[in-house]
């Protein structure tokens, strides 16, 4: 009798078991954050994070260096459930890639259409199209046995997908003054990489150290630097030996997987968030609510989100070409729509993109990312919790 072949838990089922904690971890860390920039210690935490070491900042090494490690990690959850998971057939990816692609088009559509007169606040259209897993999952997990398991996986697909639409973004529209030379020579690494995955190189080292050469290269040429641990999670083998799965516990991919699965949702996504979410609400009032910055993106996260991913789902399932998740009901549904508008860290990201050296806009853009986020978590927490009690 052959032996069934044992796959481990991805991160993202780990994610879904442990009850997403990581999540809860960066809602603290944001709160920490504005408490903090809202305090009398306001002016020590900025002078503290653009203070000098060697080369950048304290807001860029976190930034720039130590999300690439979120990225690392985002590239190999990617690789792994597109090769041997979730969404590993395209029956499985249909409803979330659809969903997905529908939520990143229509937030997109509403900033462009609030902010269309003015070119400068027009260059952060890709802000509100993220969903942020960690924060999403976070507050699905509070909600324990209320939500369908099939829910839960439909929403972290969808958020994966979404990541990778992100990464594609950020590489196509935000990386500026490319420099040839530096790229070339990250294409070279790149191709080293994938010589040894497919000698069959198995150590983690030689991926490892070529990774720094790579990000050091990729931050030189002009294309964000976060964007080489993407490319670096893609050269990891996920076979130990050419097409066995039955070794896949034992893989690069899933041995680096499991040893970032600590350290960046309860260490690196929290200090970015900490870094990041300090807004100072000294002064804010209902002309910087109304600004179509801010207007904006949290129109685009709340209505956004929902319209897309509720509406592109509903299109697909009534059409017939795939089935609402398995005991989830449509008013269900609707609210994991709505908790799709928390865009906290990669719309973060973004938008420092977006709006590099210009804090005025980058205080607006957050104000509007908080409340978008706010806003869409608590509906779509509220929605699920009353489509439960019309359950019982």
């Amino acid at each position: 009798m052959t032996k069934p072949i044992r796959r481990p838990l991805s991160v993202l089922r780990h994610f879904l078991k442990g009850e997403a904690s990581g999540g809860l971890v960066l809602m603290g860390a944001a709160a920490l954050a504005l408490i903090v920039a809202n305090s009398p210690l306001g002016a020590s935490y900025e002078a503290a994070l653009h203070a000098a070491i060697g080369p950048l900042s304290v807001e860029h090494w976190i930034n720039d260096a130590l999300m690439a490690l979120f990225f690392l990690l985002v590239g190999l959850e990617i690789k792994r459930e597109m090769l041997d998971g979730q969404l590993a057939t395209w029956p499985r990816r249909i409803l979330p890639g659809i969903a997905a692609a529908g939520g990143m088009l229509v937030p997109a559509l509403i900033y462009a259409a609030l902010n269309r007169s003015n070119p400068e606040t027009l260059k952060g259209w890709a802000i509100p199209t993220a969903t942020d897993i960690a924060f999403a999952l976070g507050v699905i997990s509070l909600l324990g046995k209320r939500v369908p398991a099939s829910l839960k996986i439909f929403l972290a697909a969808l958020a994966i997908i979404d990541d990778l639409g992100a990464v594609l973004i950020i590489a196509l529209f935000y990386s500026t003054g490319i420099s040839i030379p530096d790229l070339g020579g990250a294409l070279a690494v790149l191709v080293v990489l994938f010589v040894l995955n497919r000698r069959g190189v198995v150590a983690l080292w030689p991926y490892l150290l070529l990774g720094i050469v790579l990000w050091v290269l990729v931050y030189r040429s002009g294309i964000h630097a976060t964007l080489a641990g993407v490319a670096l999670a893609l050269t990891i083998p996920l076979r130990m030996k050419k097409g066995a799965l039955d070794s896949v516990e034992d893989s690069p991919l899933h041995r680096l997987e499991h040893r970032l699965s600590m350290l960046v949702p309860f260490v690196v996504v929290p200090i970015f968030g900490f870094a990041n979410a300090g807004v100072s609400l000294w002064g804010v009032g209902p002309a910087q609510f109304a600004d179509p910055l801010t207007l904006g993106i949290a129109g685009g996260l709340v209505l956004g989100k929902l319209i897309g991913v509720f509406g592109s789902a509903t299109l697909i399932i009534r059409l017939g070409f795939v089935d609402l998740p398995s005991g989830a009901t449509w008013t269900q549904l609707f609210g994991v729509a709505l908790l799709c508008g928390i865009g906290f860290t990669m719309s973060l990201f973004i938008g420092l993109l977006a709006f590099a050296g210009q804090p005025v806009l980058q205080e607006e853009l957050k104000l509007g990312i908080l409340c978008g986020s706010a806003l869409a978590g608590l509906l779509g927490t509220g929605v699920l919790l009353l489509a439960n009690r019309r359950l019982r």
